[in-house]
């Protein structure tokens, strides 16, 4: 089983396990502790959010999994393309948002691991200079602050906050966190052929959810968020965002799913692996539902990021796929959820 190349690990720095990336960092101090208490003055009262939302429902069927594109990252293992079926199922519209996020943290005094552990990866751009320059890095990938205090609710460091950004992706949550709010919502995180198999939205071997072309001609050209301008020192935001966007931004694909590509990076269920088994046309049937390996040490993330770029993480193509460590957390990975077709 191979390792990402080093451009994994711009795309999503791993907090926990990674003796490269290994920091420590000081967390501010608190005088209360976290719990519910804390989600007074975070979000307005809403109407409340249904836990077990039914999601949207997609037919399932067989689709062609996987690409041979010469844009994937040699060693993440998108090929080869191969036949998958996956059985009918119910996924979330949009990434989990903030505010959704807050429900269940009220509901359940959840504390997730960055809040556990007192810092997570911050995009340095987003930073006052103060706290950049005091900021540990890991050497690999520079741009990440290590952060006392970020975790979802205070995605800068102690002192910001949600408020504003109710709608937007909940951020800084490991793969953990994302199962346990997976099954308080009577949900759970999609496999890797679920997520592909919606990103695509019935549209077969296209690089984006919306066909070939990232920026097609129109009057709106731009269909995702991600990094435009020379990374990582000059963002030009010309799709209207510098960081994370609404969970309901852009046009959805053609299952009616929005932000299948770029903006938060979306765990999977699945260990990580580059094996996949057959490619169509050898006259075996294809993968009915694959769980991906028994185990592992790093779960799959897909979909890319407002900070990917095509000079160094074209992993905003459908395809696209990498990893990080399960208890991991950073500045601009989310998830969404799925459930039973029934």
């Amino acid at each position: 089983m191979s390792e990402p190349q080093a451009s994994g690990r711009c795309c999503m720095p791993s907090t926990r396990r990674s003796a490269q990336d290994a920091v420590r960092v000081q967390p501010p101090p608190r005088t209360e502790p976290l719990g519910p208490v804390d989600l007074v003055d975070l979000v307005d009262p809403v109407d409340p959010v249904d836990p077990v939302d039914a999601g949207v429902l997609l037919p399932g069927g067989e689709f062609l999994m996987g690409a041979e594109d010469a844009d994937g990252v040699a060693g993440d293992g998108e090929g080869p393309i191969r036949r998958v079926r996956v059985a009918p199922f119910r996924i979330d519209a949009h990434a989990v948002s903030n505010e959704r996020f807050a429900a269940f943290v009220a509901d359940t005094a959840y504390r997730t691991d960055a809040e556990r552990l007192g810092w997570s990866y911050v995009f340095a751009g987003f930073l006052p200079a103060a706290l950049r320059r005091g900021a540990a890095r890991p050497e690999a990938t520079p741009w990440w602050c290590a952060v006392g205090g970020a975790s979802w609710r205070e995605p800068e460091g102690a002192g910001s906050g949600v408020k504003g950004r109710e709608d937007h992706p909940v951020v800084h949550v490991s793969w953990y966190d994302a199962a346990a709010y997976a099954s308080w919502a009577g949900k759970r995180l999609p496999t890797e052929a679920e997520w592909e198999y919606a990103a695509r939205g019935g549209l077969e071997q296209r690089r984006y959810p919306w066909g070939d072309e990232l920026d097609p001609e129109g009057e709106d050209p731009y269909r995702c968020n991600i990094w435009r301008g020379v990374f990582p020192t000059r963002n030009t935001a010309a799709d209207g965002y510098r960081g994370t966007a609404p969970v309901d931004a852009f046009a959805p694909n053609g299952f009616g799913l929005y932000n299948m590509s770029g903006n938060v990076w979306e765990w999977c269920a699945d260990w990580w692996g580059v094996e996949h088994g057959h490619a169509p046309g050898n006259g075996r049937r294809p993968s009915v539902d694959p769980p991906g390996p028994p185990d592992g040490t790093r779960k799959v993330i897909r979909g890319g990021s407002h900070l990917c770029h095509a000079s160094y993480c074209n992993r905003y193509r459908v395809a696209a796929r990498t990893a990080n460590t399960p208890d991991s957390s950073s500045g601009h990975t989310g998830f969404r959820c799925v459930a039973p077709a029934h």
